[in-house]
């Protein structure tokens, strides 16, 4: 999907700036892969260590305490997902009598990939409190192994 983007992005400039010809499709077709890319990766590309959080206090506390931030945390976005999710389905699936303005695609097509990622949060979220209620505390974050992901 990146290489896509980048490839419809290097043609949208060569079609604007050395032939004069702006082009819209390249634009819709990187918005609409971004967001997929996007969402595609949260759900199910990036570990739980990978995620970005506030670690301060988290990583300040023993294994007990981030069991229980774990907990809360978790159950705390299981019900925020699943309250939220029958609107979700409900307005992406509206959304099929739009389409984008270049390509043509459905809306529902475009935007199910947010259902996609929520329930696989809810998923991801189940599993996480699971472990923790078993009582395996979450990595403790070591600010000297950081990176960048590469």
């Amino acid at each position: 999907m990146l290489a896509t983007m980048f490839l419809a992005f290097l043609l949208q400039i060569a079609f604007r700036y050395l032939l004069g010809l702006p082009i819209g499709w390249t634009h819709e077709l990187s918005a609409i892969l971004w967001v997929w890319l996007v969402l595609w990766g949260a759900a199910f590309v990036i570990s739980e260590r990978e995620e970005i959080r506030f670690d301060i206090i988290y990583g300040a506390v023993g294994p007990g305490p981030r069991r229980v931030m774990c907990i809360i945390t978790a159950v705390a976005l299981i019900a925020l997902y699943l309250v939220s999710l029958p609107a979700v389905v409900d307005y992406v699936t509206f959304m099929k009598v739009q389409s984008t303005a270049y390509l043509k695609i459905r809306f529902d097509l475009l935007f199910s990939i947010y259902v996609v990622f929520a329930v696989a949060v809810v998923i991801r979220y189940i599993w996480l409190a699971w472990q923790a209620l078993r009582g395996v505390a979450p990595e403790e974050f070591d600010p000297t192994k950081a990176s960048s992901g590469v």
